[in-house]
C-alpha cells in the first residue's frame, strides 16, 4: 500500500447538509418538491448532473444558458454556508488516521467531484495533508468514471492497485472499482455493498488494526 485516496464530502467533512440546504432553496425557487431523500441521488456526481436530476424531479427544461445561471446561483449559495465552516467540523478520527498514515510513509491524495475542494481545505486546515488533490476542475469526466482516481494515483508515481480509495457514494465506490482500486465504503452497508471493506467511519476503530487489513487488501490485489 502506498498511496490513500480520499473523497473529500461525507469521508474527510460533512458537507452533504450544506450541499442540501442549497439545492433545496434552488429547488423551492424553481417550484419545486425537494427532499432528503431525493438528495441522495445528488451525492458523489458532477454539479451539472444534479442540477439535471433536480429538474427533472419537477418536470422542467431549460436551456444551456439558464442551466448554468442556475447551477452557478446554488454554488453561490453553498459557497456562503461552507465559508463557514471550522477544522472543529472534521469527521472524528480523520485527523489521527491521517497522522498514522504519514508515519508509515503512506501518501494521501484528495478526490473529489466538488469544485469548491480547495476552498474546503483550506477552511479545515487540512491544505497541506493533500500531496495530490483533483477536484471537479481537475478533471473531464466525473464519477463513476475512475478518471479523477487514476489521475491521482499518476501525479504520485503510484500503480492504482497499490492504492486504497475512501469513498462514500456508490457512484464514487464504482469508479475505484474500475480504476482497479481496492475501495473502503465510509457509511451504511446497504449503500455501499460493493466496497471491499465498509466503516461508520474512523473514529470508533482500531486505526492500527484497519491499516493492516488496508494492506492484505492491497497484497490481495496484487496477487491477482
Amino acid at each position: 500500500m502506498k498511496l490513500a485516496i480520499f473523497d473529500l464530502d461525507g469521508v474527510i467533512v460533512d458537507t452533504a447538509k450544506y450541499h442540501f440546504l442549497a439545492w433545496k432553496r434552488l429547488a423551492a425557487m424553481l417550484g419545486i418538491s425537494f427532499t432528503e431523500e431525493d438528495n441522495e441521488r445528488l451525492k458523489g456526481v458532477s454539479r451539472v448532473r444534479s442540477l439535471e436530476i433536480v429538474l427533472e424531479l419537477g418536470g422542467l427544461e431549460k436551456s444551456q444558458t439558464e442551466m448554468e445561471e442556475l447551477a452557478q446561483l446554488k454554488n453561490t449559495w453553498y459557497v456562503d454556508y461552507i465559508n463557514q465552516l471550522t477544522a472543529e467540523e472534521i469527521l472524528p478520527g480523520v485527523l489521527s488516521f491521517l497522522r498514522l498514515l504519514d508515519t508509515e510513509g503512506i501518501k494521501t491524495a484528495l478526490c473529489s467531484a466538488s469544485k469548491n475542494a480547495p476552498l474546503i481545505l483550506n477552511k479545515l486546515g487540512l491544505a497541506s495533508s493533500f500531496a495530490v488533490v483533483v477536484d471537479g476542475n481537475s478533471v473531464k469526466k466525473a464519477k463513476p468514471d475512475p478518471e479523477g482516481f487514476l489521475l491521482a494515483a499518476e501525479r504520485l508515481g503510484v500503480e492504482p492497485q497499490q492504492a486504497v480509495v475512501f469513498e462514500d457514494a456508490t457512484a464514487g465506490v464504482e469508479a475505484a472499482k474500475r480504476a482497479g482500486m481496492p475501495v473502503v465504503g465510509i457509511g451504511e452497508p446497504d449503500t455501499l455493498a460493493d466496497a471491499d471493506l465498509i466503516l461508520p467511519g474512523f473514529g470508533d476503530v482500531n486505526q492500527r488494526e484497519l491499516l493492516e487489513k488496508l494492506k492484505q487488501l492491497v497484497q490481495a490485489k496484487i496477487s491477482l
